[in-house]
């Protein structure tokens, strides 16, 4: 019997997740959900996040989840406890996960600017280790680039430069991808900063983390990477978004609407 579980994001970062999780595993049915209509949650106010998380619930209670993989670092810094307390099914974060395999003292995160103002990625990883210096950097056009339907390397590297430039200042050990999008363009951040620093995607320490709760079974194992046994619902421009699944993902699949302030 296949696992069913949930992932969901305000778009495509949420993919990180999924390659992360089917690179791992076959056991699993995956119901994704992209509020591609009010996408890029990063810049909304906390109240506004929360109340998308309670939609967001709504969607997801009659699915029969086995559990919930929270793609969106956003979300996963201002509204947790939501998503938590109303799914009552076991719900994977970035943060938390992360935050258990931070090794180095001088720690960078490049986030949205809703999740660097929540403090929770500093609160979780101090949480755990003491004597940490952790600086944040807030990344406020990353998303709505990396959502286009065709990637401007220009601008992209010119706001790497930006983006990048205070973390480096700091000579940070690690630097931590705190929006799921973000390593959909690891190669531009690569290149721009020393080898010598680890760049972390938090999506691995995610999958990590559910695999040691849901055991992987012999049978189960990853074979070949397929999207067969995952299912696509947007909140807008479901064509858009297949484009957007071709260029990432190099298939072709049905996506379905769903409005998710319908079912409030």
């Amino acid at each position: 019997m296949k696992l069913k579980i949930g992932i969901f994001d305000s778009g495509i970062g949420g993919f990180t997740i999924l390659n992360s999780l089917l690179k791992t595993r076959k056991d699993v049915e995956v119901i994704y959900l992209a509020d591609t209509k009010r996408s890029p949650f990063g810049n909304k106010g906390f109240r506004e996040i929360r109340n998308i998380a309670k939609e967001i619930c709504i969607f997801f209670e009659d699915k029969n989840l086995d559990a919930l993989l929270i793609a969106c670092n956003t979300t996963n810094a201002c509204a947790l406890d939501i998503l938590a307390n109303n799914l009552r099914i076991p719900c994977f974060d970035l943060i938390n996960s992360v935050s258990e395999i931070v090794n180095k003292r001088i720690i960078g995160v490049l986030a949205t600017q809703a999740t660097v103002d929540s403090e929770y990625y500093k609160n979780a990883i101090s949480s755990k280790k003491e004597n940490l210096k952790i600086f944040q950097q807030e990344c406020p056009e990353f998303v709505s680039e990396i959502e286009k339907d065709e990637l401007d390397v220009n601008k992209l590297n010119h706001l790497s430069d930006v983006y990048l430039r205070p973390l480096l200042n700091k000579n940070i050990q690690e630097l931590i991808l705190g929006c799921s999008h973000y390593p959909l363009i690891y190669d531009f951040l690569r290149k721009k900063t020393n080898p010598h620093i680890t760049i972390i995607d938090p999506s691995e320490a995610l999958i990590k983390k559910f695999n040691e709760s849901f055991v992987i079974p012999r049978t189960g194992r990853y074979e070949s990477l397929s999207y067969d046994n995952v299912q696509f619902f947007v909140t807008s421009d479901k064509d858009k978004f297949s484009k957007k699944i071709k260029l990432w993902l190099e298939i072709n699949k049905e996506i379905r609407l769903v409005n998710l302030r319908s079912i409030v």
